[in-house]
C-alpha cells in the first residue's frame, strides 16, 4: 500500500480519528449498531465488560464525529436511541473485514502469544 507522505497536521488528524475508531469499545459499539438502532441498555448488555461510564464516553465521541446519531424522545421516562449515521455506515465494511480476519486467525495469534509467554518463562527460570 503506497501512500503519499502526510503533513504533520494530517498525521495528527489521522491519529485523532483512528484513536476514536480503533478504541476497543468503539469497534464493539459500531459492530452492534451495524445491526440496527439500539438503546444504551441494549448496548451495555450486548458488550460484555463495558462500564456505563465507558459506554457513555465512547458514544459521545462517536456522536461528536458524526459516526453515531443520538436521538432523544420526549417521553416519560426519557428514551434515547443510538444508530449509525450515513458516515458511520461507511466504516461497516472495513470493520467487518477486520472482524473476519480476527475470526479466521484467532487461533494463530493466540498460539503465537502462548509461545512468547512460554519462552519468557523458560528464560526467567
Amino acid at each position: 500500500m503506497v501512500r503519499k507522505a502526510l503533513t504533520r497536521r494530517q498525521a495528527v488528524q489521522f491519529h485523532e480519528i483512528l484513536t476514536t475508531i480503533c478504541d476497543k469499545w468503539a469497534v464493539l459499539i459500531l459492530y452492534q449498531l451495524s445491526h440496527g438502532t439500539k438503546r444504551h441498555g441494549e448496548l451495555q448488555r450486548a458488550i460484555p465488560g463495558v462500564s456505563q461510564k465507558m459506554l457513555t464516553q465512547t458514544l459521545r465521541k462517536l456522536a461528536r464525529d458524526q459516526l453515531v446519531r443520538r436521538t432523544v424522545y420526549a417521553v416519560v421516562p426519557p428514551r434515547v436511541e443510538y444508530a449509525m449515521t450515513p458516515l458511520g455506515k461507511t466504516i461497516t465494511e472495513p470493520l467487518s473485514a477486520l472482524y473476519t480476519w480476527t475470526e479466521d486467525h484467532v487461533r494463530e495469534v493466540l498460539k503465537a502469544r502462548r509461545a512468547v509467554l512460554t519462552g519468557r518463562r523458560k528464560a526467567s527460570s
